[in-house]
């Protein structure tokens, strides 16, 4: 039985899908005025897993990921760029997209986009101002009224007074209460606009989510997923909102994923400590950056470092190495094999990627001993689940790369390719000089042969050899 950890209830629930056999999920996406960095690929990746472990158990799964593409942060990005806002947000959710394919992040069934579905936020609004939940402020704007909503705080566990004692609120004269949040904005010059019954404004923020996953998911859904920095305010709001909107149960399992921090300090734009995708796929495969980000659990803190992506780019070439030679391709899983009922045990126990990633090492020490092609499958079949090792194992050992990241002054983009990308040693280089070592070995020359090897593995190849042949890979 799946558990979930269930932010509401502070423990692991079972879980129970509101229809038998179908799961609803809606998680946050990308405010598009930027390239995305680590700690969004962390919570795309996070999520893509769960979806494909929910899958795997046979579940129908709908699942909903938005952009939000009207915000402040936008508006200020194009004034600066004295770039069109429509412009701004195409190119970034089209970075957004290949970040995302090079990570192999599969596209969410739903991706709305906030500015498609502004009437609805306007109609959510005006139930609210119906309900007396919201009011007209004297600045224009139209703000959410929290001490009406008696449930206020249940998700992050805290009283209105412990909340507004504890966590940093926006100061505003035109708010009732500092705890009360915007949820239409009158609109300043030059911004754009919609047409309400409170005057020309656009949406705030926290609005959005609550009309996009209702009108996608219904008002009462499976499972909302998120950082864990948004777990307060944002999921909080989305909570009054919809419930306050709906009179009735909004979701039933919450999940928040674990910071990536940077010398212990939350990896965000706002600290100037982060790392975009796009600068961490010029150093690395993205298999790694996924391999690194999925065998943490997702609950917990993930230290970024280049010795740790090192680490990562090491212990997943172990795996490619045990499947080099074999020719296994993913299929079905027996669930009955005690290897992948263990990973099963692990998945169902709050997503243990730790855990499942430990049996793919057993599975990979075992095939070194026995070269079993039916353990060679079970290893790329579960590898799967968690979307590892599905290339060609010596393409990867090889360091050929499906997406490459090319630079060029003001605008990035990534290519597929197949090119090896230590061009100081092409294939026909590294060819010509195992050749040569095999001529000196057999001429007995083998100080000419090791210093062949010494060049080799400097520049990270390593050379293995057989009775056979010799083979290549990078360290």
């Amino acid at each position: 039985m799946l558990k979930i950890y269930n932010t509401l209830a502070r423990e692991k629930q079972e879980f129970v899908p509101l229809v038998a056999g179908k799961v609803r999920m809606y998680v946050c996406g990308m405010t598009v005025y930027d390239y995305c960095h680590l700690g969004h690929a962390r919570v795309m990746l996070v999520f893509d897993v769960v979806r494909r472990w929910l899958r795997a158990l046979g579940f129908d799964v709908t699942y909903v990921r938005n952009i939000t593409d009207i915000d402040d942060k936008i508006i200020k990005r194009a004034q600066e760029n004295a770039e069109a806002i429509g412009a701004l947000t195409a190119r970034f959710i089209a970075a957004m997209n290949e970040d995302n394919a090079a990570l192999g992040v599969e596209k969410p069934d739903h991706e709305p986009r906030a500015t498609d579905y502004v009437p609805g936020m306007v109609k959510m609004i005006e139930e609210l101002e119906r309900r007396g939940l919201a009011y007209r402020a004297g600045n224009g704007d139209v703000n959410y009224s929290v001490r009406k909503f008696p449930a206020y705080g249940k998700l992050s566990g805290k009283s209105l007074d412990d909340l507004r004692a504890g966590e940093r609120v926006e100061i505003d004269l035109g708010k009732q209460d500092p705890l009360d949040f915007v949820l239409w904005k009158k609109a300043k010059d030059g911004e754009p606009y919609w047409e309400s019954a409170w005057g020309r404004g656009r949406p705030g923020w926290h609005i959005e989510c609550s009309v996009m996953s209702s009108a996608l998911l219904g008002n009462h859904f499976d499972i909302h997923g998120g950082g864990q920095d948004l777990q307060f305010p944002h999921h909080e709001n989305e909570i009054a909102q919809s419930e306050g909107a709906s009179q009735s149960k909004f979701v039933n399992y919450w999940m928040h994923n674990g910071f990536v921090r940077v010398d212990n300090e939350k990896m965000s734009k706002s600290l100037g400590n982060f790392f975009t995708v796009r600068e961490v796929l010029a150093r690395y495969d993205a298999e790694v950056v996924r391999f690194f980000i999925v065998r943490a659990h997702y609950r917990s803190a993930l230290n970024y470092s280049d010795q740790h992506l090192e680490d990562a780019k090491h212990a997943l070439a172990r795996l490619y190495t045990a499947l080099k030679g074999l020719e296994a391709a993913a299929g079905p899983v027996d669930w009955n094999d005690p290897r992948a009922m263990r990973f099963r045990e692990a998945m169902n126990d709050d997503f243990n990627t730790p855990e499942a990633i430990a049996v793919l090492f057993e599975l990979a020490n075992e095939l070194n001993r026995t070269r079993d092609r039916e353990q060679g499958r079970l290893l790329k079949s579960l590898g799967k689940i968690l979307g590892l090792m599905q290339r060609d194992p010596v393409h990867y050992l090889q360091g050929r790369r499906d997406y490459v990241l090319t630079a060029e002054p003001g605008r990035y983009e990534i290519k597929g390719s197949d090119a090896v990308l230590r061009v100081e040693y092409s294939d026909e280089r590294i060819k010509e000089l195992i050749a040569a070592r095999a001529a000196a070995r057999k001429s007995g020359n083998f100080g000419e042969a090791d210093r062949i090897r010494k060049e080799l593995l400097d520049a990270g190849i390593v050379l293995e050899d057989s009775l056979q042949v010799t083979t290549w890979r990078y360290s």
